[in-house]
């Protein structure tokens, strides 16, 4: 149960952090919604980043660090943002 809380906290912190590095607006809703979107788009970007990386450098088991995981999360919402 931990586990997932963890996760959630740490996806909101980097999912913050990228739509903190892309100013604008997205079509996200406010309020714990848009709360639980922007973690879900940070762990996406965490999972994103991990893929990117096994692609780059050829590794079974590379683990995203905070840059992939941030980078990853960027292009989440480069994509949201196309999308809407």
């Amino acid at each position: 149960m931990f586990h997932i809380l963890g996760q959630l906290f740490v996806g909101l912190i980097i999912g913050a952090i990228a739509r903190f590095l892309l100013p604008g607006k997205e079509a996200i809703v406010a309020g714990p919604i848009g709360w639980l979107i922007t973690a879900l788009i940070g762990m996406g970007g965490s999972f994103l980043g991990t893929m990117i990386g096994k692609f780059i450098w050829g590794d079974d088991k590379y683990a995203a660090g905070w840059i992939m995981s941030i980078l990853g999360a960027v292009l989440l919402v480069m994509l949201v943002r196309f999308i809407t």
